[in-house]
């Protein structure tokens, strides 16, 4: 059964444009009164709507003014946790920073405390909603981490519950594998024996039971240093996963490390200098960048124009989190990012659909192109640039994942 949706006022293909480094605003390619024909999963035909009407077996008319674009993809989230650090957001608000909350025992350890607690059912209803809230805000695909579980059972645990949830709902997930975002409180290990347990005991289990493909380690103080990352990475590469890192959010050093460990990305880069970015321009690993984290704890942005102007592949995600990034809102932080970074329209669309893919390792979605996946998000407006004017407060109204509609 092909069928027919349109007629939209614009289409925003983001076909034809560049993996890295600046987008011009007229390099976007725009389809007037277009339309798109689906079958089964697939875009099969792009163009004028009056034109593709003798193409297809059924119409699904759009009656109002729409423009349409590549369905969302957040390639960094933390959305599976129970509990809330409300509290310690009042903290870090009258200057205790995020690190001191951390090396005292809060923090991430604090959530771990938290989803430990909860019930499988309890934390997969918790982590659905979320991804339910941003499902509706266009968000088609996600990168949902572990990296809250306080031993290796509770990280199986939640690697188990982001694929139950990925198979019983219309959006896809990608899980990734975060045991290494700070050793075990008050352990009788050391860090270098805890990570080395990862990937002797914890690896094996997960490759086992497919739960995941993606290994992401935190180099920081009070997390891993640059040192150990780098034989962790090796280590992991070596056992067949891509990897990532968490880097350069408070100090240097981590984006060297994904870079020569050939990471898929590196994220965060909060705090990064021109020669980090010069390394990282030579590479194929991806910046991925977190506004919301510097919303959330009064981060400077990373220097997101810095990174384009480079020839960078630039990403950005929401880091949905309970600590630094409550916030999960990725339309109206890559609206803000892009005001005080003086990112173009194209640059931000395309951080958050085909450059996104690339930092997951998809090239099926991100564009609306022939025989990519049928994800496309639209919204009740007569101009695409209104989207990011509104910074966020205009969300989808029309949500096509997968060629099935769903109400919005």
């Amino acid at each position: 059964m092909r069928t027919l949706f349109g007629p939209f006022t614009q289409i925003i293909t983001m076909s034809n444009l560049p993996l890295n480094g600046p987008i011009s605003e007229k390099d976007l390619e725009i389809i007037y009164d277009g339309g798109i024909i689906v079958e089964k999963e697939l875009i099969i035909e792009i163009g004028k709507f009056s034109l593709l009407t003798n193409q297809c077996d059924e119409v699904f008319e759009i009656t109002s003014p729409h423009v349409l674009l590549p369905g969302f993809i957040d390639c960094h989230t933390h959305v599976c946790f129970a509990g809330s650090r409300a509290n310690e957001y009042s903290k870090k608000n009258e200057g205790i920073s995020y690190q001191q909350i951390l090396s005292e025992g809060g923090g991430i350890y604090d959530t771990m405390e938290k989803t430990a607690l909860s019930s499988y059912d309890e934390l997969k209803e918790l982590t659905e909603n979320r991804l339910n809230r941003h499902f509706s805000e266009g968000v088609l695909t996600c990168e949902v981490k572990s990296g809250y579980g306080k031993d290796f059972e509770n990280e199986i645990r939640m690697l188990q519950i982001i694929n139950d949830i990925d198979t019983s709902n219309p959006y896809d997930l990608v899980s990734t594998c975060l045991a290494a975002h700070v050793p075990p409180k008050n352990a009788d290990i050391s860090s270098e024996k805890y990570l080395s347990s990862i990937i002797n005991d914890l690896l094996p289990l997960i490759k086992k039971d497919k739960l995941s493909n993606r290994v992401d380690i935190f180099i920081e103080k009070d997390a891993f240093n640059v040192k150990e990352a780098k034989a962790f990475l090796k280590l992991a590469n070596e056992k067949g996963f891509d990897t990532l890192v968490h880097g350069n959010q408070f100090t240097n050093g981590g984006l060297n490390v994904a870079v020569d460990s050939n990471s898929i990305s590196v994220d965060h880069l909060e705090v990064i200098n021109e020669t980090e970015i010069k390394y990282l321009s030579k590479s194929k690993t991806s910046a991925v960048v977190l506004p919301g984290c510097s919303i959330g704890i009064g981060l400077p942005f990373a220097p997101a124009r810095k990174i384009l102007d480079h020839g960078c592949c630039l990403a950005i995600a929401t880091d949905w989190n309970p600590g630094s990034a409550p916030m999960g809102d990725l339309l109206t932080q890559a609206s803000i990012i892009a005001a005080s970074e003086k990112l173009t329209n194209a640059e931000v669309f395309s951080a958050i659909s085909f450059r996104a893919a690339n930092a997951l390792g998809l090239k099926d979605r991100g564009v609306i192109e022939k025989n990519k996946i049928a994800d496309f998000i639209g919204f009740n407006i007569s101009d695409y640039k209104e989207i990011l004017y509104n910074q966020g407060k205009i969300k989808p109204s029309f949500i096509c994942k997968r060629g099935k509609v769903y109400n919005n």
